[in-house]
């Protein structure tokens, strides 16, 4: 029970003195960037899958 205590006060410690938090701004620049990112990636995928979708019939319906 000792080393789980002292786990627990290692990590608090560590996370309240050590570790580097961005500040709002930081945060906020940094979720848009994320966001972005994400629709683009997801029109590359669904620009993909829309393709290949059309491809696949029009080989379909050549037979």
């Amino acid at each position: 029970m000792s080393k789980l205590k002292a786990y627990i006060d290692e990590t608090t410690n560590e996370l309240f003195h050590k570790v580097s938090w961005p500040s709002w701004s930081e945060l906020q620049s940094s979720a848009i960037v994320v966001a972005i990112a994400s629709i683009i990636i997801a029109l590359i995928v669904f620009a993909m899958d829309f393709t290949f979708n059309k491809g696949m019939e029009a080989i379909y319906h050549l037979f």
